[in-house]
């Protein structure tokens, strides 16, 4: 094989990898139409977010959790409870407030005169998507509350430990410049994100579109019909782990993350979990685009999504105004893109 370090970076691949003799499964297949169906539908609620809603989707595939982190009114919760409806999950909403306590998320016990006993109350956190809104507004006791849930699927309260049912996901949105009565997220927290997003205003055109719906809508409320269920997230998640990945992917992937760590700008780099999440993601990717193998594309697909959130800047950086999805950019321009060859 070719040493990957043999090639410029600014050198594109002659070809395109390869996949394994047999084309995509009926597992794989049916990921890529229930994938192309959910965000068809989603898209008739977010208008002009298709770039922010695939990546959200992959991650939920990749069983990734997603953050979702931009201005007040462009559609952040609009977009996690649309999915959530798509996808047939059970949905749970809870606002976060600097008042709001663990238990209001994981629940707490109650006593019930009738049978003179304590009874475990569920709190949102059971439930297939769930959303926390406005997260940087509650206190990192509150959030820390999220993070036994987010990696390992189960809740501690009242002595015991309860499993959350799966699948389940965490969307969370967050305000990125209001900083009066906030409570930025610790790096530990944010590290448990898959990727963080982005949607951005709309255009012109786009903006004119989300009047005219709702003028055509007639009410405030939007419903999309659910393409499969939590069962059905299931089987396509299983369908994601069965793909395959090259080494020379791993390997990008791992030099990617391993470059954000040697930046000028950068104080802490992407942990061993962001290299991971690039891969878990770019077969995601691949399996929505009807693919059984990684290409590196999909790798840089999903980047800055993956990796911008987890770096931490120098204070001369942040003062100056750098932003790390700049950093990302500069690793993604200076790390030579692996050589293509055929599998086998």
């Amino acid at each position: 094989m070719t040493d990957p370090e043999s090639h410029p970076p600014s050198a594109d691949p002659g070809a395109v990898l390869t996949g394994p003799d047999v084309g995509p499964g009926p597992d794989q297949l049916d990921a890529a139409r229930v994938g192309r169906d959910v965000l068809a539908r989603a898209g008739t609620v977010v208008v002009g977010a298709e770039g922010a809603l695939r990546l959200a989707l992959a991650a939920v595939l990749a069983g990734g959790h997603v953050l979702f982190e931009d201005l007040p009114g462009l559609g952040k919760t609009l977009a996690a409870k649309t999915l959530a409806q798509a996808l047939g999950l059970d949905f749970r909403r809870l606002q976060f407030t600097p008042d709001l306590l663990p238990s209001d998320v994981t629940g707490s016990s109650i006593f019930n005169p009738a049978t003179r006993e304590f009874e475990f109350k569920p709190g949102p956190i059971f439930a297939g998507l769930f959303l926390a809104d406005e997260i940087n507004r509650t206190s990192p006791k509150t959030q820390s509350a999220l993070l036994e849930a987010m990696a390992e699927a189960q809740v501690s309260a009242e002595g015991a430990t309860l499993p959350l049912q799966r699948p389940f996901h965490v969307f969370a949105t967050s305000n990125p410049i209001e900083f009066e009565g906030t409570y930025p997220l610790p790096e530990a927290q944010l590290d448990r994100f898959m990727v963080r997003l982005r949607f951005g205003y709309p255009g012109p055109g786009g903006e004119q579109d989300i009047i005219a719906r709702r003028i055509t809508r007639r009410q405030e409320e939007t419903r999309v019909a659910k393409v499969t269920t939590a069962e059905g997230l299931l089987r396509l998640q299983a369908a994601v782990e069965s793909v395959g990945v090259d080494d020379d992917v791993i390997d990008y992937a791992v030099r990617l993350t391993a470059a954000t760590r040697t930046h000028p700008a950068v104080e802490v780099g992407a942990s061993p979990r962001g290299s991971q999440a690039l891969v878990l993601l770019g077969r995601a990717l691949a399996v929505l685009d009807g693919r059984t193998f990684v290409l590196p594309e999909d790798v840089k697909e999903g980047a800055e999504a993956v990796l911008a959130h987890r770096l931490t800047l120098t204070p001369s950086s942040w003062a100056q105004g750098v932003a790390t999805e700049k950093v990302v950019r500069d690793v993604l321009a200076e790390v030579p893109t692996p050589p293509t060859v055929p599998r086998g």
